[in-house]
């Protein structure tokens, strides 16, 4: 699979264009659309080659802005795109007026010289962990077609894994890069919230809403990062016998499926050999709040009070299943929301003390294998069960406020599992150098098997 860093030599060595690539990116995006043609809400070939063409003009002069100059990417239906209508995967805002300007994440790419060639398909307001989308098709697992893909972020992850582009940008409230990436087997970084501006993304929930990449290695995400929050942290790899690492196993790790459970043991033990501490702990705060459940009603309050009123007008249009968890919201008093608030607080002051001794926190990024499709779509009990077992990992790292790098972890010719490192507010640079010296004992590891 193609990485930021192997494109760019080819690139700077002459064997490849960006024009060459993005021909590459549509070639293989029209083969792959008799296979899903779910992947993508719509691609733009002008937009794309004009911009590739504009890239290879300015290699010529010696000028290439940053490291993503020229590599194609996939965006999210969920930024705005000067021109382009932001619809987030719905048919109630096929209608709105285009975007007057890129979002901050879109611009900040453009200026960095990367290449857009299409808005990729999601779960319906990036509300789902799972992918399903009613109107435009859901995206297909590309490890077994009889499974999702994972959501919201379900089209980015398949755009990334059947090699149309280096790497996808998309969002992360629950989960939405890190879910979709561990059930297709890939690299995505959710980065602290607040590093990269939500200007122009249609929310979901303001508290826990992120901006981040799924992609083919810690290179590639800690490159997209660097640009995505115009800060160049120190992401040197750390040795892995240098590290102190700890496992909560209850609520966590315990009721996770069998083949997650293997893969993410044969992970620690892999990391043990190599010299990394890791510790199991007791972790009473994660008990609690687990058991009072603030993030989905957080989500959900602030969720419904930027749909309420075209909930009224349009609500008719939209995925059942995505209304009714936003009705949920309608519930829930500004009483209600302060404790649930206060909740969220407890959690990331207690987190902080438990998780300070060490340098991260390990933890099976998904309990489950990505499910099959088929059951989803005919049993909402089934769904709305599968959904909140999907999202509860990922989730925990959005509640903490915390940042988090999952990795493939996974056997080949295993489903794909996707192993966490966590660390709180602003553990950015750290998450990612420790994921750099993981990422390297997982690929020895695969290629001793």
């Amino acid at each position: 699979m193609p990485t930021i860093s192997t494109i760019q030599h080819a690139l700077a060595t002459g064997q490849a264009t960006a024009s060459s690539l993005v021909d590459a990116s549509f070639e293989a995006i029209q083969r792959d659309t008799h296979v899903d043609p779910s992947t993508y809400v719509s691609v733009d070939r002008e937009s794309s080659h004009a911009a590739a063409m504009t890239s290879d003009a300015l290699r010529l002069r010696d000028y290439v802005p940053s490291s993503l100059a020229g590599v194609p990417v996939s965006i999210k239906d969920l930024f705005d795109v000067k021109g382009e209508v932001t619809a987030a995967g719905s048919r109630v805002l096929q209608g709105a007026e285009p975007a007057t300007r890129d979002s901050v994440a879109v611009s900040r790419l453009r200026d960095a010289g990367a290449v857009f060639v299409g808005r990729t398909n999601m779960s319906e307001f990036a509300y789902s962990g799972l992918g399903l989308n009613p109107h435009h098709g859901t995206p297909r697992n590309p490890h077994d077609a009889r499974r999702v893909a994972g959501g919201s972020s379900s089209g980015a992850a398949v755009s990334v894994a059947r090699s149309h582009v280096a790497w996808a940008l998309g969002t992360d409230t629950g989960g939405s890069l890190r879910i979709p990436a561990a059930f297709c087997g890939l690299t995505a970084f959710k980065p602290t919230a607040r590093r990269v501006p939500l200007d122009g993304v249609l929310p979901l929930a303001s508290a826990f809403d992120s901006v981040g990449a799924i992609a083919n290695s810690v290179d590639c995400c800690a490159a997209a990062d660097a640009i995505l929050s115009a800060e160049t942290p120190d992401t040197t790899a750390r040795p892995l016998d240098t590290l102190r690492l700890c496992v909560t196993y209850a609520d966590v790790v315990d009721d996770a499926e069998d083949a997650v459970r293997a893969a993410f043991e044969r992970a620690l033990d892999a990391l043990r050999t190599a010299g990394a501490t890791i510790e199991s702990i007791d972790f009473p705060e994660l008990r609690d709040v687990l058991e009072h459940a603030p993030q989905p009603g957080i989500t959900a309050s602030q969720a419904w009070a930027w749909h309420r009123h075209l909930v009224a007008r349009e609500g008719h249009r939209y995925d059942p299943r995505v209304l009714a968890r936003l009705r949920r919201g309608e519930r829930f008093l500004a009483a209600d929301y302060i404790d649930l608030m206060a909740a969220r607080e407890r959690f990331i002051r207690g987190a902080r003390r438990r998780l300070a001794p060490f340098d991260a926190w390990l933890m099976p990024t998904v309990a489950i294998v990505a499910p099959f499709l088929e059951a989803l779509e005919h049993d909402d009990e089934h769904f709305f069960a599968v959904n909140a077992k999907t999202l509860r990992n990922p989730g925990i790292v959005n509640l903490l406020d915390g940042c988090a790098l999952t990795l493939p972890c996974h056997r080949e010719g295993e489903l794909p599992v996707g192993m966490s490192i966590v660390g709180p507010a602003f553990a950015d640079a750290a998450v990612l150098a420790i994921g750099r010296g993981v990422e390297a004992r997982f690929r020895q590891m695969r290629s001793n098997a």
